[in-house]
């Protein structure tokens, strides 16, 4: 491959793609649980989601207990429990702080609803804020750079193509390998914030649509079609020698394997090449 041959190529496939609703994600952080405990690092009030009203005014720093009961959400406060009188809260701090929960602090709003007697804890953000914290917990950071950037790339393309899989819970993806891993603000650094924000908006195309960029750990020195795994191939899935074959397979295989991508960098190679070798018949296009 020659490097800057194969760049420019890349650069000249660019084009524009229609945004998804204000660029926002939700992310399924608990689902079906009885009880939620939220902070929050600045005030933060309580809104009523059906009403937009406020309830309550959370202080900061300050641990806070929810639970779910009949149809309503119980908070409490002083020791004892208060109905909020609402299925479904939102909690928004204010001068853009963040929310704490799992152990973790969180970018953007945070959402719980009261589903079937049971809480679900959404974090509603920026998909670009959303990708600050999935590129650390899914690829470490102290891996290069040019990795950092397939891997944003990848996910950004992943989490697009999948908006709305899990609607009937209420959001569009788990916090989870499942979907994919996200750990929020808390795992954030400067480098990979920066392959993040080097790669704003880019997405991976196929056939005029974004693709769900599939990846995984590692596929033990060559990956597989789809077809090997779930019984239907993708035109732009590459069975490839995947660079990794001093790793143990780790996951699927299929698409780009996170430990070829980064041997790769290491050889030189940039992000938008090692994403080219891992698809196939794609080209690249920028959220507007």
């Amino acid at each position: 491959m020659k490097k800057t041959v194969i760049l420019l190529i890349i650069f000249c496939m660019f084009i524009f793609a229609p945004s998804a609703h204000a660029h926002d994600i939700k992310i399924g952080l608990l689902t079906n649980v009885e009880s939620i405990r939220l902070g929050t690092s600045t005030y933060a009030p309580i809104i009523n989601a059906h009403t937009n009203k406020a309830i309550y005014m959370l202080d900061p720093m300050r641990n806070y207990e929810f639970k779910a009961f009949n149809d309503n959400i119980l908070m409490k406060i002083g020791g004892k429990y208060y109905s909020l009188d609402t299925d479904e809260i939102t909690v928004k701090p204010e001068n853009d702080g963040f929310v704490s929960a799992k152990n973790k602090w969180y970018r953007g709003i945070f959402i719980v609803k009261n589903m079937g007697g049971n809480l679900v804890l959404i974090n509603k953000l920026d998909m670009e804020s959303y990708l600050r914290g999935v590129v650390p917990a899914e690829m470490p950071s102290s891996w290069e750079f040019e990795a950092h950037k397939a891997q944003a790339v990848a996910a950004r393309s992943y989490a697009y193509a999948n908006l709305g899989k899990r609607w009937k819970y209420g959001y569009d993806l788990k916090d989870t390998p499942e979907d994919q891993a996200y750990n929020g603000a808390s795992a954030e650094k400067n480098n990979t914030n920066q392959a993040v924000k080097d790669t704003e908006g880019i997405v991976i195309i196929h056939d005029s649509k974004i693709i769900p960029a599939f990846y995984s750990a590692s596929a033990g020195g060559h990956t597989v079609s789809a077809g090997q795994v779930w019984n239907h191939d993708l035109p732009y899935v590459r069975a490839v020698p995947s660079f990794d074959e001093n790793v143990k397979k780790n996951g699927h295989g299929v698409g780009m394997s996170q430990h070829g991508a980064n041997n790769l960098a290491k050889q030189g190679y940039y992000g938008y090449q090692i994403l080219q070798y891992f698809y196939k018949n794609i080209t690249f296009a920028r959220i507007r």
